[in-house]
C-alpha cells in the first residue's frame, strides 16, 4: 500500500479523553475513531491488526478442531425467558422490540442461541462431542465505557460453544481449548497468565481468565511467588492464621460506645486494635438475609458469598431505615449476636477470642464475644478481599497483586443451559439426557490495545511480529527526486510479489515527519531510500528497537537488491 493512497490520519496531540495509552495510541496512530460512548470506527490500519489477530484465534480454534458458524446477533426475549435470564442479566442488555412488539436482545452473548440450534438435531451420543465456534459481534451496555475499545458496547468476539455425553469428555475438551488460547496468546506475543476466576452470570461450575499482565491493566489479579498459584481477587483463597487461641474466654459485657460509627472510632474508644473487632454487613439474597462478618481490618469481597451460596445475587442493604428494621440499630452499632438469620463469617476469624461486635442498640456493643457460645448459627467460608503479601493456599508462599487486562474465558457450564432449553441427546441406553456444555470466549477487539499496553515507547506502538499491520515500510526521501522514487517503487512492487505486506511512504512530507509517523504506527523495520545513501551505493535499515544497518547496493539490478533485502526482512518480520 502507498501512503499517498492509504487512509491514515494521524493526531499529533493527545484527544483529552484517553487516558491508557491503548487508548492514547489507537487514536493517534490512526486506528480508530470514536462514535460515541463505548462505540467506534477502525479505520483501515486498525482493521488489518484486527484481522490479523482474528486469523491466528481462527486457526488455532480450527486446530483444535472447533467448526466455525454464524449466529444471528438479534435474538429473541423467549430463548431468554426460556433459560431465566432475560431479567437476571440486568441492564447492560440492549433491548429492543420489532412492529409487532415482538421483543429481542442484540446478543451481549449467544449460550441461548446455540443451544436452540443444537436442539432439534443433536439426538444421539454418536454425534457428541461437538464444538462450534463464531467470530462475531457482541454488544453490552456498560454503565460506563471506557479506555477506547479496551471496555465498549460494541465489541468482537469468539465464542465457542462443546456438547457432550460426560464430565470426562468436558474436561479433554476444556483441556483442549486451554492449550488453544496458550498457543493463540504465545503467537500474539503476550504475556500472559491463566487464573482461577468466578462463572458469573454465565453459571456452571469452573472457568478460567486468561489474564494479560500490564501495569495500567483495568483487573487486578493475585499471584504467588512461589508456585505460581493464580486467581482473580474476586474469588482468590488464602491460608488462614494458625490457631493461636490460648487466651481464656471472659464474660461477654455490653459496653456504651456513643456516637461511636466506625471500627476506626469504636477501637480508639474501647482503646484496642482495630483487628480485634468483627464487621457485620447483612445481605439481601435470593433465598433471603443473610450477615456476612470479617474482621475490623478487611473488606468483604461480595462474589466469594455469592459464589458459597450458588445465587445470582447479593445485594447489602444499605438503607439505614431497613437495616434497623432488621436489627434495631443503625450501620454503626449492628453485630450477629441474636440475629436469627444465616451468619457467614470469614475463616480468617475463626481462631479469635474475646472479640467486639455491634449489640444491635445504638450506641453500644458487646465485649468479649466468643464463637459457639455468643454466636452459634454461624459457618466459615473464605469471605474477605486478600491482602498482598497474605500466604498462598496451595505453598504458604507470598500472594501479590498484579494488574492485567482479561482477554479470555472458559467456562464449565454443565447443564445449566442445556436443562432449562430441553436440549438432550439420546444415551447408550436409549435414555434422554440434557447435554454437558463448555463454553470459551475470547474478546478478539480487546486484544489490539492488550498488545499495544505491552508494546509501545515514548515513540508510538511497538507491534509484535505476528500482529503488525505491515511487514515493513519503506521511506522514500525527496520522494520528487527521480532516483529515490524509482528505487522506492521498484523495491516496493518486488517484496509485495515476494509475499511481503509493505507500506510505501512516498507523500511529500519532510523526513522527521515520515520517520515520526513509522514509529507512530509501530512499523518492525524501516527501509530508507535517500538520495545521499544512493550517491553511496547504500540503503538504510532501522528496526522499531533503533539497531541500524546499511545495505550494500552495488548492483543496479533491482532484484539482486530486494534478494538481500529479503535476507534481513526474514528475521525481522513474517509473510503476510
Amino acid at each position: 500500500m502507498k501512503l499517498s493512497e492509504y487512509y491514515l490520519p494521524t493526531l499529533k496531540e493527545t484527544p483529552a479523553d484517553a487516558e491508557l495509552e491503548s487508548h492514547k495510541l489507537m487514536l493517534k496512530a490512526g486506528l480508530i475513531r470514536k462514535v460515541t460512548a463505548g462505540i467506534y470506527s477502525y479505520l483501515p490500519l486498525g482493521f488489518k491488526v484486527l484481522k490479523n489477530i482474528e486469523d491466528i484465534v481462527r486457526q488455532e480454534m480450527n486446530r483444535a478442531g472447533a467448526q466455525e458458524i454464524k449466529l444471528p446477533i438479534v435474538q429473541p426475549a423467549e430463548l431468554w425467558r426460556e433459560s431465566g435470564r432475560w431479567d437476571d442479566f440486568g441492564p447492560e442488555m440492549f433491548k429492543l422490540a420489532d412492529r409487532k412488539d415482538q421483543e429481542f436482545a442484540l446478543g451481549p452473548t449467544h449460550e441461548e442461541i446455540i443451544t436452540d440450534l443444537v436442539r432439534n438435531e443433536l439426538n444421539s451420543y454418536k454425534d457428541l462431542p461437538l464444538v462450534l465456534y463464531q467470530i462475531n459481534d457482541k454488544f453490552r451496555d456498560e454503565i460506563r465505557p471506557r479506555h477506547g475499545v479496551m471496555r465498549s458496547r460494541e465489541f468482537l468476539m469468539k465464542d465457542a460453544y462443546s456438547f457432550h455425553e460426560s464430565q470426562s469428555s468436558l474436561d479433554e475438551t476444556y483441556q483442549d481449548m486451554y492449550d488453544a488460547y496458550a498457543r493463540t496468546f504465545d503467537r500474539l506475543g503476550l504475556d500472559w497468565v491463566a487464573v482461577d476466576a468466578p462463572t458469573g452470570l454465565m453459571g456452571g461450575s469452573y472457568s478460567q481468565e486468561f489474564m494479560a499482565l500490564a501495569d495500567e491493566g483495568g483487573e487486578e489479579i493475585v499471584l504467588c511467588d512461589s508456585c505460581g498459584y493464580a486467581s482473580n481477587v474476586e474469588i482468590a483463597e488464602y491460608e488462614t492464621s494458625p490457631d493461636d487461641t490460648s487466651t481464656a474466654r471472659k464474660e461477654m459485657d455490653k459496653v456504651a460506645t456513643p456516637n461511636k460509627e466506625t471500627v476506626e472510632a469504636v477501637a480508639e474508644y474501647l482503646e484496642v486494635p482495630e483487628e480485634k473487632i468483627v464487621k457485620t454487613f447483612i445481605y439481601r439474597t435470593d433465598d433471603g438475609l443473610v450477615a456476612a462478618l470479617v474482621g475490623g481490618d478487611d473488606d468483604i469481597e461480595e462474589m466469594k458469598l455469592i459464589n458459597h451460596l450458588g445465587t445470582k445475587k447479593a445485594e447489602m442493604v444499605s438503607s439505614e431505615a431497613e437495616i434497623k428494621e432488621i436489627t434495631g440499630a443503625n450501620f454503626g452499632s449492628i453485630g450477629p449476636v441474636g440475629l436469627d438469620i444465616p451468619v457467614y463469617a470469614d475463616k480468617d476469624i475463626k481462631t479469635m477470642d474475646n472479640f467486639i461486635v455491634g449489640a444491635n442498640e445504638n450506641g453500644y456493643h458487646f465485649k468479649n464475644v466468643n464463637w459457639g457460645r455468643d454466636i452459634n448459627n454461624m459457618e466459615f467460608i473464605n469471605l474477605r478481599k486478600v491482602h498482598s503479601g497474605d500466604s498462598c493456599p496451595k505453598c504458604g508462599g507470598d500472594l501479590e497483586f498484579h494488574r492485567s487486562i482479561e482477554v479470555g474465558q472458559l467456562f464449565q457450564l454443565g447443564a445449566k443451559y442445556s436443562k432449562s432449553l430441553e436440549g438432550q441427546y439420546q444415551d447408550r441406553d436409549g435414555e434422554l439426557n440434557p447435554y454437558i456444555m463448555g463454553c470459551y470466549g475470547i474478546g478478539i477487539s480487546r486484544l489490539v490495545p492488550a498488545v499495544i499496553q505491552q508494546n509501545y515507547d515514548e515513540s508510538g506502538i511497538r507491534w509484535t511480529e505476528s500482529v503488525s499491520p505491515f511487514s515493513a515500510g519503506i521511506i522514500v526521501l525527496n520522494s520528487n527526486e527521480g532516483r529515490t522514487e524509482e528505487m522506492g517503487e521498484s523495491l516496493y512492487d518486488s517484496l509485495q510479489k515476494r509475499g511481503y505486506d509493505i507500506l510505501l511512504d512516498d507523500r511529500e512530507e519532510s523526513p522527521g515527519a515520515k520517520f515520526n509517523d513509522s514509529d507512530l504506527i509501530g512499523l518492525p523495520l524501516k527501509v530508507i531510500v535517500g538520495p545521499r545513501g544512493l550517491e553511496s551505493g547504500v540503503i538504510e535499515l532501522e528496526t522499531r528497537d533503533g539497531d541500524q544497518e546499511e545495505l550494500k547496493v552495488e548492483e543496479k539490478n533491482t532484484e539482486a537488491i530486494a534478494n538481500k533485502l529479503e535476507e534481513k526482512l526474514a528475521d525481522t518480520v513474517e509473510l503476510r
